[in-house]
């Protein structure tokens, strides 16, 4: 897939977001982990504990267009402080993150015609609709790589017929996201 210019300014923008939301996330993480004096996981034990809740939320805010960042959960993932274990629950995270995204897909694939879609279309993500008619399916990698909302995406992906084959092959560029910043998100627990 050839990008021109403006594919290209548009991920660049849409991956300095990301980068930036990761910024300040990872960033606030370490100095509340560095200068606030209370065990933050103390006080998240009640949560925390209990991961078939924490995949639940996390599934749910997947499917309703990533409401809570999946890198809040990464860092959930750290708990143990084992790579094995934390690289398994960022497999988990993206792998549940991917089948929110074709969940989405068929929502939009099935449910397009039905009037709640087009009020929810329209209201909720239908700004996003000028970008998929005019990027293309390069709109499925940057919504999976970006802070675009990649359930909302693979809807309007879905909706307007495009071929499954093709948005899960491109929709694999999530996993990608998900290994780069659980890598960075490990690096800075690290310091």
């Amino acid at each position: 897939m050839k990008i021109d210019k403006e594919k290209f300014i548009f991920l660049a923008r849409n991956l300095a977001r990301g980068l930036l939301w990761l910024s300040l996330l990872v960033g606030g993480f370490f100095l509340f982990k560095k200068y606030v004096d209370i065990n933050y996981l103390e006080w998240l034990k009640p949560v925390y504990e209990k991961p078939l809740l924490v995949y639940a939320i996390y599934s749910l805010s997947e499917v309703l267009f990533g409401i809570i960042p999946p890198e809040i959960f990464m860092m959930w993932g750290l708990r143990s402080g084992k790579m094995t274990d934390y690289a398994t629950i960022v497999i988990l995270l993206a792998i549940i993150s991917y089948l929110a995204g074709c969940i989405g897909f068929l929502i939009g694939r099935y449910l397009e015609n039905t009037q709640f879609f087009k009020i929810f279309k329209n209201k909720v993500f239908g700004k996003y609709e000028k970008y998929l008619f005019h990027f293309g399916s390069f709109i499925i990698i940057v919504a999976a790589l970006t802070p675009l909302p990649f359930s909302g995406v693979s809807m309007l992906v879905g909706s307007v017929e495009f071929p499954p084959r093709k948005y899960l092959l491109f929709a694999l560029s999530r996993f990608l996201r998900f290994f780069v910043y659980a890598y960075v998100i490990w690096e800075v627990n690290a310091l």
